[in-house]
């Protein structure tokens, strides 16, 4: 059965309907695989991402899977150099970071199971082994382990990851590595089986591939795609569409050269040259005409231009473009080299300066150069480092582990707290705001962390050892958690918008010592936020300064490009000099309102004065058919 659904745009508080889009209540799944070639890490998640946004525009409701061929459980115990930051999500899944631009993109909630590793497959598949579940049988990769994956993707694809709760009509799949990966074999067979199990109306296979253009003849080569295509193929995969990843846009020789070596349509290569942001990615693809492709291919119940959603998005990535206020941030971290690393971080600091109108310049500072033996080693890049930091409008520590780069961090946040500079500090950013606290304004000269020195005099960070029970993975205090505000004097509180209470997602092994809190708070740091149980400090915030806040928890992995997140939304304000003004009209600050919000609505309101009689006349005999419809079901 399908309906007809009409798109309402609220002005002034009044409803107008702006156009329909047609919905199916019982569209049966769909699945669209994304595979890459040529080489890793060339933009399958992003692809990923800005296709399942474009399906979303359209009225689906899109879930999405990352299989990654690796044989650890999951990413929790890797290091940011691995493979980028460790994203978390609500139920305390430690998974990789392209998760994040699914939620992030999709505005959804994903869970531990829509990130599938070889690790979990062969962990469930011994598992039912020793239960007795095969009845004896030789356990091989064919057709166990293949299986094991077909029904695992077909169990998560149902789950809702709306708010809505509603059950996903379309699964969007990331199969990470590359086309010919030995790790990655098992995965190919598996949705090689697969295609035939759903059918062919159901499946749809994207190859992402490279077009490299080097400089010395700056020809743009097809040969790589050609191979690779031909390695899918003869693994029993057939693309229907062939993304081709180019620095500079692809000339339409190439497309066409692409199209007959390849055997697909001219329509069925789709070209993505890299652009000044990633919000421009889903214009891309739907201005070479993916939804119309989708809506044959895959049979889908749509109209082949989108709705409100890829307008806001356009809106966006043009206002991106506009931006001439800069708002620099140092970011003082010990995983510098790789920019993967603080992926989430950097997203949520661009979420903010999009959302007051400002151009991020976010600047790495390696906490190491910032400390007396780099001064001793290399005096020069010392100095830079500390130019650096001082030139910066704000100054962010995020979380992170272990000793090495921490005294270089103290200094950044003792600068931050004398120089009354905006300060955000985020898990180990916050304790280390502590520990700085407690040296320099308590004079407890050998205060520490207890994960640095576990011998200290005075453990103003402390483990919590029921989340520490030896083994390093999927032991720490994780996934989302309620943090409770114990006083209404509080900036942060005013910038969730007056709540009692936030849920944000945690990942730490230590916290504050609760016993200790009270000669910070006669100093003047104040602990405003707390677990529910009241003994876990969660915000510190500083009196008589700016803006110099610490979170336990990673507010970043909420934060939504349409939403961002309270604690770097307050720090990109106070940067900038305008967080008092801000609080002080009377403003409960949601970051789900801001001026772009307003000038889309502007927007829609002008569309609909220059409507014509007969659109009208449209929408209102399709509103009431629908009323007509209902009534007689």
């Amino acid at each position: 059965m399908f309906g007809r659904l009409t798109l309402l745009t609220v002005v002034h508080g009044r409803r107008f309907p702006t156009r329909d889009i047609c919905v199916a209540s019982n569209l049966p799944m769909k699945y669209i695989l994304v595979t890459g070639g040529v080489i890793s890490g060339i933009g399958k998640g992003i692809i990923a991402s800005s296709i399942g946004t474009i399906l979303k525009s359209c009225g689906l409701r899109v879930t999405a899977i990352k299989i990654d061929p690796y044989i650890n459980i999951d990413a929790g115990t890797f290091s940011p150099y691995e493979h980028g930051e460790v994203f978390v999500l609500n139920d305390g899944g430690e998974v990789d970071l392209d998760l994040g631009n699914y939620e992030r993109f999709l505005d959804i909630n994903l869970y531990k199971d829509n990130n599938i590793t070889t690790g979990k497959i062969y962990q469930h598949v011994i598992n039912k082994e020793r239960h007795g579940d095969y009845l004896g049988k030789t356990v091989q990769v064919v057709p166990h382990i293949t299986d094991a994956v077909q029904e695992w993707v077909m169990n998560q694809a149902k789950v809702p990851v709306d708010d809505d709760k509603k059950e996903p009509q379309i699964c969007v799949i990331e199969l990470g590595g590359t086309i010919g990966d030995i790790e990655g074999m098992p995965f190919v067979e598996a949705f090689r089986q697969f295609q035939f199990k759903v059918k062919r109306e159901r499946f749809c296979n994207i190859h992402v591939s490279l077009v490299p253009q080097p400089n010395a003849t700056g020809e743009q080569k097809t040969k790589p795609t050609q191979n690779s295509v031909r390695a899918l193929r003869g693994l029993g995969l057939s693309p229907d569409l062939i993304v081709c990843r180019s620095a500079k846009p692809i000339e339409m020789a190439v497309k066409e050269k692409i199209s007959m070596f390849c055997h697909v349509e001219p329509e069925q290569v789709i070209f993505i040259h890299d652009v000044s942001s990633t919000y421009r990615v889903p214009i891309l693809l739907e201005e070479q005409g993916i939804i119309k492709y989708f809506k044959q291919r895959l049979n889908l119940p749509i109209d082949d231009q989108p709705s409100d959603l890829l307008f806001k998005w356009k809106r966006m990535a043009d206002r991106y473009e506009r931006l001439l206020k800069v708002c620099s941030i140092a970011l003082v971290g010990k995983y510098t080299k790789l920019s993967d690393c603080y992926a989430s971080v950097f997203k949520a600091l661009e979420h903010s300066a999009l959302a007051i109108n400002h151009k991020l310049d976010l600047m790495y500072i390696d906490s190491i150069e910032l400390e007396h033996c780099t001064e001793v080693e290399n005096p020069v890049k010392y100095h830079q480092a500390w130019q650096k930091l001082c030139k910066a409008d704000g100054i962010l520590v995020p979380g992170g582990f272990g000793f090495r780069g921490t005294e270089g961090k103290l200094q950044a946040i003792s600068w931050a707290r004398k120089k009354k500079k905006p300060f955000l500090g985020v898990c180990l950013g916050m304790q280390l705001a502590v520990v700085e606290f407690a040296r320099n304004c308590l004079n407890w000269k050998d205060a520490n962390s207890t994960e640095f020195d576990t011998n200290t005099k005075k453990p103003v960070v402390i483990d919590m050892p029921e989340h520490n029970p030896g083994d390093m993975g999927g032991t720490m205090r994780l996934g989302k958690r309620r943090t409770v505000f114990k006083t209404e004097d509080s900036v942060l509180r005013r910038l969730y918008g007056d709540e009692a209470f936030v849920e944000e997602r945690h990942r730490h092994r230590y916290e504050v010592n609760p016993e200790l809190t009270r000669f910070f708070e006669e100093k003047g740091l104040k602990f405003v936020g707390h677990d529910t149980e009241g003994n876990r400090m969660e915000i510190i915030e500083l009196e008589n300064h700016p803006y110099f806040v610490g979170v336990q928890f990673h507010p970043e992995f909420s934060s939504r490009p349409m939403k961002p997140s309270p604690p770097y939304l307050g720090l990109l304000l106070a940067a900038t000099g305008t967080l008092s003004a801000y609080l002080q009209r009377g403003c409960k600050l949601s970051p789900r309102y801001n001026t772009f919000h307003r000038r889309v609505h502007l927007t829609h309101l002008t569309q609909l004065l220059v409507w014509n009689v007969s659109t009208w006349a449209e929408i209102l005999e399709t509103t009431c058919m629908l009323s007509v419809s209902k009534s007689a079901s």
